[in-house]
């Protein structure tokens, strides 16, 4: 695990060595162990790294025999071992044990294709001088980040859009794209970043730089395009159940100690399960986080599998004193991010860091195996009566749905007012309505300021789900949607929150059900494996039940959310009416003040739950402070 940066000059002219440095040093949190530069005419590679496997010879940017190919990644290859065994028949010579080099004699064998080789997490930068060209790779499911930023002249990149602040050439002009996204859903999807000037390579992407230009291409796509033929149930238990085995027992290869997050959920508690049965007699040393308020305390089921699995157990109880961490914690988001799960995910990572380097999370399992029960099942439900409603009743119920009074006191698939829109419009708008659950088109509105709104041309974010829906047209609802969450969802929230709060305290985070050979024997499956009527996960639950406690195996699903709400009411009111109604705030520029104080006034009297919005005003704040203010101005 590490940080990678680097520039690139079209015209081949010496890069700035020192601009290099400084964008490398601003990661250093990702590498903490060591740090590395190359450069060359045209061309520089920053590397900073967290040693995990060959502490001795792993150094990076690291070169092939005569140097004429230099490689920097952060991530891991799972399968450098096998690759090793392949390319050594070849003739290749190692001269490491480190995944690194398995790199460099892969691209030799064979060229551009080798990332399809690769079994892994990893944001990949690769200098051919005999070609003059670079490439740039990012992991099939965007474990890892990387971003981009291209002038006529040349080329940046860098693992965090921090590192880009090096450089004061970059324009900080905000993309009113990428803010209009951000207040849908809580994060900015890719190719966008907050900064017109920078991108993010998307996912099972290679982008090629050579002198003549610049082009990207996917080499992965998510195996779910047709619906899947029915397959007998018994023959696929012990296949899935060897597939996990095999993805667990691949991301325990390292030099340094090893633990596991743990949350007393299913997708977790199966990782360690698996862990516990490879590693004996050694204990797993598991980490779980908690809060005061049962509502959202796992503690209880993640003590329980602990105590099943005999593991080496640290828990740790959250208190709402965020705002003590949340200037941290904005900083290496480097983005405007609403996912208010980053905080406990800040602290499980900084506990976990007292004991091990590298932990295994559950983290995909929801995406890929059908987690998501409520929503999921309500796709489904309302998709089977949009198809069977004459038009006119499905009109009818979209004018009902504008009349009914707004509430948030229920959990959305229970909202009589989300049913009857839902029904009224396609599967892709009904699913847009739902993930918009920050602000809807309605309330982004009312939030704008009219000049603000004509500014930016009213730009719909609906065009980032469209995009995956129109490329995936299985018939069967339920892989669709996974399919756009784990083309949206899973590498815009899930992975940055995983990925930036764990490499806050250089950690680093593996995930085995987000194993890519996993993944595409689960979308071979029909959905009717992996949700059955009320039931979640069913096939995953089924092929190793007899791993877990059934306190485990019986409980329904709960979210890794915090009690903001009540936070918010609470101890975290005054720094939360310091965000929105500061006289220097930047929403002022962008948002209705009214519209604010009717927010902040109704969630407070306990009239409506508005604390998603009001907590993405407040982080947008307290990001623009951080990055677009100059500190004396803070």
């Amino acid at each position: 695990m590490s940080g990678i940066c680097g520039i690139f000059s079209y015209k081949g002219t010496p890069v700035d060595a020192n601009l290099l440095e400084r964008m490398n040093n601003i990661m250093a949190h990702r590498g903490p162990d060591d740090c590395g530069i190359f450069v060359s005419p045209g061309i520089g590679l920053g590397h900073r790294r967290l040693s995990v496997i060959d502490l001795d010879s792993g150094k990076q940017p690291m070169g092939n025999e005569d140097g004429s190919i230099q490689v920097a990644f952060d991530g891991a290859i799972y399968n450098f071992r096998e690759l090793r065994k392949s390319l050594e028949e070849k003739g290749h010579r190692f001269r490491t044990r480190s995944d690194t080099e398995s790199l460099l004699h892969a691209y030799e064998e064979w060229g551009e294709s080798f990332a399809e080789k690769l079994r892994g997490m990893f944001a990949i930068a690769l200098w051919d001088s005999r070609e003059q060209k670079l490439m740039l790779i990012r992991d099939r499911l965007g474990k890892k980040p990387l971003y981009y930023s291209r002038t006529k002249n040349r080329l940046l990149f860098a693992s965090e859009l921090k590192a880009f602040l090096a450089d004061p050439a970059i324009p900080r002009e905000i993309d009113p794209s990428a803010l209009d996204a951000y207040m849908s859903f809580g994060y900015i999807p890719a190719p966008l970043s907050i900064f017109k000037s920078i991108r993010k390579l998307p996912p099972a992407h290679c982008a090629v730089c050579t002198r003549q230009g610049f082009a990207i291409r996917e080499y992965w796509r998510l195996p779910m395009d047709e619906e899947a033929p029915p397959r007998k149930e018994e023959d696929l238990l012990d296949q899935l159940r060897s597939i996990f085995d095999e993805a667990v027992k691949i991301r325990m290869a390292g030099d340094v100690p090893l633990g596991a997050f743990l949350s007393g959920g299913i997708d977790s508690s199966l990782v360690v399960a698996a862990m516990s049965g490879l590693q004996a007699p050694e204990p797993v040393k598991t980490t779980a986080i908690g809060f005061d308020d049962k509502k959202f305390n796992e503690l209880e089921f993640a003590r329980a599998m602990a105590a099943h699995c005999k593991t080496d157990h640290t828990e740790f109880v959250v208190d709402p004193n965020a705002v003590s961490v949340l200037e941290d914690i904005v900083w290496h988001l480097d983005e405007p991010f609403a996912d208010s799960s980053a905080i406990p995910t800040y602290y499980v990572s900084k506990m976990a860091r007292q004991k091990v380097t590298v932990v295994l999370s559950g983290d995909g399992g929801d995406e890929v195996f059908a987690g998501y029960i409520k929503r999921y099942s309500m796709n489904r439900v309302e998709d089977r009566i949009r198809k069977i409603l004459p038009e006119r009743l499905r009109c009818w119920a979209g004018s009902i749905s504008r009349m009914y009074p707004q509430t948030n006191r229920l959990p959305r698939p229970l909202r009589l007012k989300s049913f009857l829109r839902n029904i009224s419009h396609t599967l892709e708008e009904a699913y847009f309505h739902d993930m918009s659950f920050y602000f809807t088109p309605e309330m982004k509105r009312r939030l704008y300021r009219p000049e603000y709104a004509a500014e930016t041309g009213n730009p719909s974010p609906f065009s980032f789900l469209q995009d995956h829906f129109d490329t995936n047209r299985n018939p069967d609802v339920t892989t669709r949607v996974q399919y756009v969450d784990m083309k949206t969802l899973l590498p815009g929230d899930v992975l940055v929150k995983v990925d930036r709060m764990s490499m806050a305290h250089s950690l680093e985070v593996r995930s085995p059900l987000l194993d890519h050979r996993l993944i595409e024997f689960a979308g071979t499956l029909p959905s009717s494996l992996k949700l059955r009527g009320g039931d979640s996960k069913y096939i995953l639950k089924k092929s190793m039940a007899h791993r877990l406690p059934q306190k485990i195996l019986s409980r329904g699903k709960q979210g890794f959310s915090v009690p903001l709400a009540g936070w918010l009411r609470g101890e975290l009111r005054e720094f939360a009416e310091q965000a929105l109604f500061s006289s220097r705030r930047m929403s002022r520029e962008y948002f209705s003040d009214a519209c604010i104080e009717k927010l902040w006034n109704s969630h407070l009297s306990g009239a409506q739950d508005n604390a998603s919005q009001l907590w993405a005003l407040v982080m947008l704040e307290s990001w623009h402070r951080k990055f677009c203010l100059e500190p004396e101005a803070r």
